[in-house]
Formats: C-alpha cells, structure tokens, sequence
C-alpha cells in the first residue's frame, strides 16, 4: 500500500491522465477542511465526481502505475474474470464498452494468443442482435485486448442458479434468440465450439446474447476428413462427441448437440451431461448416449419439448437436427404450438367461472429473487398460471388449496414460510375471505402482506375484504403486470431473503 497524501491522491489522478489538472484543482478546491482534509474526503470528492472508481482508486492507493487504460478506453471495474482472461467496463467518448484483457500468463505462449485474437477476428464478422458485437481487435503483444459490446444483465448460468428452474415457455423463448444468433454465425461459416450456460448473457431488458466465440472454427470444406482434437480442457466435449459419432471436426450438428443440453439445463435445473473435470470421463462416449430423460426430473414437461430436446440430443448426428437454423425453426414451432394449449386451456377456464386471464410478458428479471409467495387457490389450471409467471420474475411459490391449512403454517414465534399470500375467492369464495381478514387480523400475521384476487361479481367479498397498507385486492381478470404491480408494492420495505435459505 503506497503512502499518498490527500494532496498526492489528486495528483495521481492527474498524472494518470483519469481527468485533467483544472477539474481536480477545482473539485479539491471545494474541500474547506484545509489541512484537516482527508484521504477519506478526496477520495468520496473524485468518485462522486465520476474522476475514479472504486477500482481505480484500489489500484492509486496500492501504487500501480498501469491499468488504468487500455488503449483510449479508460477501465471503470472488473465486471467478470476467467482462467483465460478478464473483462472490463470501460468508457471512451461517453460511451461504454466491454473490454476483454488476455491473462499476462498467456501473453508469452503463441497457441493462446492466437485463440484470443482468432475470437476477435470473428466477432469483427458478426453483428446479430443476439450475439454480443466485437468492435476492435488489437493485438498489441504486451497488452492485447477485444473492445466488446457491453451488456447490463447477468450470465443464463446465474438466471438459472438462482431461479433453479426456467419456465419452459422462458427457456424456449431464450433458446429461440440463442439459436437465432448461432444460425448467423453458421451462415458466416463459424460454429462456437462452446456452447454453455455461462456463454450467454440475458441483458437486462430480457434478450439473450452469445458470448466468448474463443473456440469458435471456420468451416474447412476442403478438408472433410479432419477428426476432432482437444486443444485444451474446453474443447474435449466437443472432440468427444465428434470422435464418438464418426464426424468430422467443426461438424455444425455439434452446436446443436450442446444447445439441446442447455434447453435441458434451463428446464431441469441441471444439464443433460453430467458435468466432471476427469479428462477421461469427459472424453467416454456413453456419456452423450446414457443420459436421463428430462420427464424424470421435471414430469409435466410437455410432449412437444421433450422430443424437441431428444431430437437435438440424438447421439446419432443422422437423427439429430440438422443445423442451427433448422433448430430455430422447431423451437418456433414448439413455441406456436404450446402457444395454442394454453389460450385453449384459459378459454375453458373462463367457461367455468374463473375468469382469469393473464398475459404472456414473462422477461427474465430478478424482480422476486429473495422473496417467497404462498398462493392459496383450488384451482389447477390458475395455480400453474400464476406460479409459472411469478417463477420466471425470480419468486419462489408455495401452493396451498385449504385456506385453513394455510393459516396453520404461520405459527406464532416461527419464521414464516412466505413473505406474502395470495388468496383466490374465484373457486373458495367465502372461505379464501375469512382466511384473508383473519390473516389482517392475527397479532402474528397482520404484518404479512396479502393480495385477494376476486371476480368482478363477487360484490360481496370485495366489500367486505380487509383494507390496509400491505393488503391489496385484484380484480380477475387479472393482468401480469399487475399481479407484479401489486406484489411490488406489498413487499416494498420486506427484507428479501439469502440465497439458498428459502
């Protein structure tokens, strides 16, 4: 840790070139303390003004002297770090950029850089909205770097760590984009050679976004005979598959091999291949042929999606989907055709009384993450519509039908087992009403928000329902966005919960 004064923290920043000697002269002018200023007020002075991060000031107090800049794009925080590289926010111009920094490690081994700047060279060559844009190469030996299309989001990896499961419309939806963007590629001759959750970024308004084309291999048509190898750890599941079905390398049917895993991964929390970093056991080929099927681990997953992933899987490259472009089109058409079972489903619903309707906006958010909703409704068909929905905004459901079994799980003393119930009167009419005033009433419930969802007509209970500031009452029909609306406003001020406690 180097021993700056307060006065040789502005300096540096100066020197640095992170802003000019006249805007820090005049923002450290502001300080009245005099000599009794602090490093602790330079330092919050400079980064509210937008002169350092936080990282940067890390890397001033520490004394490096490097770091700082790559190129003219000036490094505002680490946002993600690999084996192979790192990746930096990083702004020029007012703008903001990705930039993508090779470990110093590899700077020195030729195959290495190599790949790192092939990735670059081929992301030069793809603009699609679903593949994250490369914009600058330079392949400066000493410090060589991609300028990147910067996302504000997260991994697929993380979206399903912390949600466990993706509803399948969701995942579908998602693979659609994903296929959309590798079937661009394949149209350019490029295949990515390293497709996993981890490769694709779900940018905050929901869109899914391929990454890290490190891999990625032109089409070598001249040469049909070439057989895969193994460059390093992370190619060896593609090598495998290739050796074990007889294909060449670079066969664009791999892509779709390993799309079909993630569409499980997304639906069934966990891949299809069992994930291990024995060499050997990566490279045995039972391992694409003995794989569990998907109904095992998620039992209502429609027909349709289950052969959509079976025929993506196939470990006979014959069999499977032929290319990306023909996966997208399935998974269209999948979609359609779930599209179409659903709105049947609510239009019976409708004949029946409950009169819900929802609409499908379900985008990837972590609006709920933390947060655990108990419904209390009888009827299947509206448990699962709302479940899934408030599933794919990052809450986790409970589904209790009995009003009076849900009021015997919040037990006086106890942690409660949800932050928030929804009662339906649609089918349970009056007893989904005693449940939700007695809920408002109890010493030890009364705190909890609470949501009654109740038909038009049921004048009544409306009437009657307990008012006050954490409790809400929604018309059915019912709108998402307002089932959302509501919650929000219920469970603002409720302390969301650890991950991997609830």
């Amino acid at each position: 840790m180097e021993n700056l004064t307060p006065e040789g923290f502005a300096r540096r920043i100066v020197d640095l070139g992170l802003a000019s000697r006249q805007e820090v002269e005049r923002a450290y002018g502001e300080l009245s303390g005099g000599e009794n200023t602090t490093m602790e007020d330079v330092v919050k002075l400079m980064q509210r003004r937008g002169f350092v991060s936080t990282l940067q000031t890390e890397k001033i107090l520490k004394g490096d002297r490097s770091g700082y800049f790559y190129g003219d794009y000036k490094v505002l925080y680490l946002i993600g770090a690999g084996t192979f590289a790192r990746v930096y926010r990083a702004s020029k111009d007012g703008e903001v950029f990705a930039v993508k920094v090779l470990r110093k490690r590899f700077r020195d081994e030729p195959k290495e850089m190599e790949q790192f700047l092939r990735e670059g060279q081929m992301g030069l060559k793809l603009r699609h909205p679903n593949i994250v844009s490369i914009f600058e190469v330079v392949a400066d030996a000493r410090n060589p770097f991609l300028v990147m299309e910067f996302v504000e989001g997260q991994t697929l990896r993380d979206l399903v760590r912390i949600r466990g499961k993706l509803p399948v419309d969701l995942a579908l939806r998602l693979m659609h984009e994903i296929a959309g963007g590798l079937a661009h590629a394949a149209g350019q001759g490029i295949s990515h050679r390293d497709l996993k959750l981890s490769n694709v970024l779900i940018s905050s308004d929901g869109k899914a976004k391929l990454v890290d084309f490190g891999l990625a291999s032109l089409s070598d048509r001249k040469n049909p005979d070439q057989i895969a190898d193994c460059p390093n750890a992370r190619a060896i599941d593609y090598a495998a598959l290739e050796r074990g079905t007889g294909v060449r390398k670079d066969d664009p049917r791999s892509d779709v091999f390993f799309a079909g895993n993630m569409l499980y991964h997304m639906i069934a929390g966990e891949p299809a291949l069992t994930e291990t970093r024995d060499r050997l056991a990566r490279l045995n080929v039972s391992r694409f042929q003995q794989i569990k099927p998907i109904h095992e681990l998620v039992p209502d997953v429609p027909g349709v999606v289950n052969q959509l992933i079976q025929r993506s899987m196939e470990f006979n490259p014959q069999k499977r989907i032929q290319s990306a472009a023909a996966l997208q089109a399935e998974v269209k058409r999948t979609m359609d055709i779930l599209e179409k079972g659903p709105s049947s489903a609510a239009a019976a619903d409708n004949k029946e009384g409950i009169g819900a309707q929802y609409e499908d906006d379900d985008i990837p958010t972590d609006e709920g993450e933390g947060y655990v909703v108990m419904l209390v409704e009888s009827k299947a068909g509206l448990q699962n519509a709302i479940r899934e929905r408030l599933k794919s905004r990052g809450y986790r459901v409970l589904i209790i039908q009995d009003p009076n079994r849900a009021l015997a799980r919040f037990e006086p003393g106890e942690e409660p087992p949800a932050d928030c119930v929804i009662f339906s009167a649609a089918e349970l009419g009056s007893l989904a009403l005693e449940a939700y005033n007695k809920f408002a009433s109890d010493e030890h419930t009364c705190e909890i928000p609470s949501i009654l969802l109740a038909d038009r007509r049921q004048t009544r209970i409306i009437s009657e329902a307990k008012r006050g500031p954490r409790r809400k009452m929604l018309a059915l029909p019912l709108k998402v966005r307002e089932l959302r609306a509501a919650l929000m406003h219920v469970l603002a001020g409720v302390e969301r919960r650890p991950l991997g406690t609830y």
